[in-house]
């Protein structure tokens, strides 16, 4: 065999071909990461509105709200998520302690208490 001859071994190629491939392997896991973050993120952003529209509601109602347990559909950029009120009594009969989970679903999205009082 020449002792000139250029170029790359089998070996080598197969190794090189490798490393491309983790690289493009976490490459991708990476993208995947991010994508499920921001559809994470605008999940969270829209339940959010949900639960702070429904507080709203019983802020501007000024009135006690009744105790108990309610479901509330929530329309949010073309979605439909579910809004679980729970009103609960308090030490002081002057307010009522009020939970607003926001689900898709079955799927607990996000979650809000407040404390709401008398007018």
């Amino acid at each position: 065999m020449n002792q000139f001859t250029r170029g790359f071994t089998l070996v080598e190629v197969l190794v090189a071909l490798g490393i491309v491939a983790i690289a493009l392997m976490a490459g991708l896991q990476a993208t995947a990461a991010l994508t499920q973050h921001a559809q994470r993120q605008s999940d969270m952003v829209l339940a959010q509105l949900c639960a702070e529209n429904e507080l709203v509601k019983i802020r501007l109602l000024k009135q006690m709200p009744d105790v108990g347990d309610s479901n509330v559909a929530c329309e949010q950029a073309g979605r439909t998520l579910t809004v679980a009120l729970v009103v609960r009594p308090t030490p002081n009969p002057n307010f009522r302690r009020v939970d607003a989970r926001v689900l898709d679903g079955e799927l607990p999205i996000w979650r809000l208490t407040t404390v709401v009082g008398r007018n």
